[in-house]
């Protein structure tokens, strides 16, 4: 018991350990200005803050100096809505793999690292000021065709239509994804290809799904185009860079979905 005390409070130790780092981040007024990297320096952040509290620290050292503090975009910091979307030291949500940057700790960093932060870069995604950006392209896809069509009246029972593990386990993984955008700021083309086909899998897999089936692929593909997102080529940056770790698969399903579609017009 001794023991474990001894290693619980050396554990804790750590935890509260201090370092000091440098920020190199984007400062832009406003969608139409222009905007420039501006350099902070930040000392005694603890190890154990989120990367969101750091922030919090900076806004806070900036704002007791009369400055502007930084404008970032964030909601439940539980890695849960997706909106904490930072492009950090060249990846979105930042080096490790799996999370979103709320859920990213300064552990992650070392005593005198550069941290360079910036906003999505896309231009289905405009700048609102510094690293908030406008993510309503992806609202318009959803209302697009991301939903399915039912009469109003009692809720089904649980187990009224059976669905086998496998199918519902590969729903649920489509069904997984945020809307945060990090899988067009991590391609080199800016597609939204993953976000789409996330959601089209996610109800093509089901039977509720497979009514509007053929009308929801040519939908949401459509105004994925008209919004401006790039085309996709497959490097498969963007489920690498997923928080959520939406397969690429989903993108195959996807083109399945939008030929057989565009078939039966």
């Amino acid at each position: 018991m001794w023991a474990l005390s001894g290693a619980a409070t050396k554990e804790s130790k750590k935890m509260e350990h201090t370092i000091s780092v440098k920020l190199k981040i984007w400062r832009q007024r406003g969608p139409k200005e222009k905007g420039q990297f501006v350099n902070y320096s930040l000392d005694n952040v603890s190890t154990g803050s989120s990367f969101l509290e750091m922030l919090d620290m900076l806004n806070q050292q900036l704002v007791e100096k009369g400055e502007e503090p930084v404008v970032f975009d964030n909601d439940c910091r539980e890695g849960i809505c997706g909106m904490c979307s930072l492009y950090i030291n060249g990846h979105p949500h930042g080096p490790v793999q799996g999370i979103t940057t709320c859920q990213l700790h300064m552990r992650k960093f070392n005593d005198g690292d550069t941290i360079t932060i910036e906003p999505w870069r896309s231009a289905a995604f405009p700048v609102i000021r510094d690293l908030m950006v406008d993510r309503s392209a992806f609202d318009k896809i959803q209302q697009a065709g991301g939903y399915v069509s039912f009469n109003c009246g009692g809720a089904q029972d649980a187990n009224n239509i059976p669905i086998s593990k496998e199918i519902a386990d590969t729903a649920m993984d489509s069904a997984t994804c945020i809307g945060c955008g990090a899988c067009v700021a991590a391609c080199k083309n800016g597609s939204a290809m993953l976000f789409v086909s996330a959601k089209v899998s996610q109800f093509a897999l089901l039977p509720q799904g497979q009514v509007e089936r053929k009308r929801r692929a040519r939908a949401m593909v459509r105004k994925m185009d008209e919004l401006g997102f790039g085309n996709c080529t497959n490097t498969g940056a963007c489920a690498a860079e997923c928080p959520k770790n939406v397969p690429l698969s989903n993108i195959a399903r996807l083109n399945r979905e939008f030929i057989n579609a565009k078939f039966s017009e």
